[in-house]
């Protein structure tokens, strides 16, 4: 199955998804996240200490100091 996103004029937006609609074409509406579960979906965000994040730092400052080779 292809996703979609068109534009359609107001005056035509009716006659456009019925004539879709015919053509066996389903219609997924956007839902917006009310605040109370944005904070909850927030709140499960996992945090990394000093720690954890040395690894990455580490990875970082070797990548940096990657030189190319000389032809």
């Amino acid at each position: 199955m292809e996703k979609l996103t068109i534009n359609i004029p107001d005056k035509q937006s009716t006659l456009v998804k019925q004539i879709l609609k015919g053509l066996g074409v389903t219609f997924q509406h956007e839902t917006h996240a009310t605040p109370s579960a944005y904070k909850a979906k927030l709140a499960k965000v996992s945090t990394w200490s000093d720690e954890d994040t040395q690894f990455v730092e580490e990875g970082k400052k070797a990548f940096e100091d990657l030189k190319p080779q000389q032809w």
